[in-house]
């Protein structure tokens, strides 16, 4: 009876059954339960394994499959598999990628690692292009894009285009726009592969191509690149040098990681984390970043506390009051929290500069009227109900001070990003402990000054 083929599944039985094939060197058990696998669930799994034991896999596989996988590992987990590999092997990988993919690759390893896989990288070209993006920053236009790219003279004809391109394509995994450039390589427009087919033979490219075509420059940073292409809805944009002369291209998967990277950083920082932390990151690293906004959220709380020490006397006649202040601080902090999210969307996208900041204001200031008002009305019934009618002045003063500190929040939460933001501060920090504390303490000073004002 033949052995029952294994099929790759990503679970803990198939990655048992991996690690104990690891450890035989069944070499053929890997080939065929991975063969036509795509590359990203085949990093999952590698994720969960020692870097020797990965180093194995990525030796049985192609080197084609094993470059695919690599660019699919986590930073740091393809940093420690990296180190398994001498820089030859290294190399082999690398002259399987694309430009930019092969620069971040091998960006973190050590300097002398690194030029020694460059060097052991037999085509000129490829080392030449990871050469050239080394020197950009990961963060702007020049880190992101790549070298490969479709590029056509504008004095061509159809049907030298065409010869160029079947050239050309072979370091090119997806065609995007064939890019027209003059003499001097001077970005001039694109031309479609349609318009190219379509044509004939004699026909030259300066009578078919596009002259309107968004570009950016290579100093421009990943978050306007990834702006613009979410606003023009590309796939793919041109990158130009100071000279406008084309240099390389970004391609729609690369601003995928911007914006998830962005959105990562964004919600940690809106949580209270002040720097990038991953859950299986060590327990310093976990509790130093967390700490920061804690140890603030302590000083707001014990000025807080002595907010109401001011009161204490009141506080003691009219004991009541104590019992709704945590429905003071959390209605604070929760719209104080919503405002400034809704700001903060709308400066990624950067649609707040729709509208001019009285109108925003006016819009703000009128919904945080209607809000505070149906929720003065929950109090004020919430109060009676609980404490009788001859307690309705406790009602009185808790549905003012909702109404009071729901416009007060609303007013933190809308101009504080917007006041970061123009501070060149992630306006993200507004939406966390920042805003809660903040309204916290305002809250408080709101509620028993309004007691102070109506209760004899």
């Amino acid at each position: 009876m033949a052995e029952e083929r294994v099929v790759f599944e990503l679970s803990k039985e198939y990655l048992d059954l991996v690690v104990q094939a690891i450890e035989q060197q069944d070499e053929a058990f890997i080939k065929e339960s991975m063969e036509g696998v795509n590359s990203a669930d085949i990093s999952e799994l590698l994720e969960e394994v020692e870097a020797e034991s990965a180093k194995y896999v990525l030796d049985v596989l192609h080197n084609e499959v094993g470059a695919d996988i690599l660019e699919d590992l986590e930073e740091d987990t393809r940093l420690d598999f990296l180190k398994e590999h001498e820089p030859i092997e290294i190399a082999r990988y690398i002259e399987e990628m694309e430009s930019d993919e092969a620069v971040d690759a091998i960006n973190d390893l050590p300097v002398k690692t690194r030029e020694e896989v460059i060097a052991a990288i037999k085509d000129p070209e490829t080392a030449s292009h990871v050469n050239e993006l080394m020197r950009y920053d990961e963060d702007c236009a020049g880190g992101l894009m790549a070298k490969e790219m479709i590029v056509a003279n504008i004095n061509w004809t159809i049907k030298q285009t065409i010869e160029e391109i079947r050239r050309q394509v072979e370091s090119v995994e997806k065609i995007y726009s064939v890019y027209v450039v003059d003499n001097n390589q001077k970005l001039m427009g694109k031309v479609s592969v349609k318009k190219i087919i379509l044509s004939g033979d004699k026909v030259k490219v300066q009578n078919i191509y596009d002259e309107d075509i968004i570009h950016v420059e290579t100093y421009m940073a990943d978050e306007e690149v990834a702006e613009i292409m979410q606003k023009y809805d590309l796939d793919a944009v041109p990158v130009v040098n100071l000279q406008g002369k084309l240099v390389g291209r970004i391609t729609i998967d690369d601003i995928v990681d911007v914006i998830t990277e962005q959105a990562e950083e964004d919600m940690q920082l809106m949580s209270g984390i002040s720097s990038d932390v991953e859950e299986d990151d060590s327990i310093w690293a976990i509790s130093k970043a967390r700490l920061p906004w804690l140890f603030i959220g302590m000083l707001g709380s014990t000025l807080g506390a002595l907010t109401m020490g001011i009161f204490e006397g009141q506080l003691e006649k009219y004991v009541t009051l104590v019992f709704f202040i945590p429905m003071l601080m959390a209605t604070g902090g929760n719209v104080g929290i919503q405002s400034s999210t809704l700001i903060v969307q709308s400066l990624a996208s950067r649609t707040v500069f729709e509208e001019s900041l009285i109108k925003r204001l006016l819009k703000m200031f009128s919904t945080a009227l209607v809000t505070g008002l149906v929720l003065a009305i929950i109090a004020m019934a919430i109060v009676v109900i609980w404490k009788g009618m001859d307690q309705s002045e406790f009602g009185l003063v808790v549905a003012t001070a909702i109404v009071a500190v729901t416009l007060l929040a609303s007013f933190m939460g809308t101009v504080t990003p917007l006041i970061l933001d123009k501070l060149n501060i992630n306006p993200a920090i507004a939406s966390g402990p920042f805003i809660t504390t903040t309204n916290d303490i305002l809250g408080i000073i709101v509620y028993l000054a309004i007691a102070n004002l109506l209760l004899p």
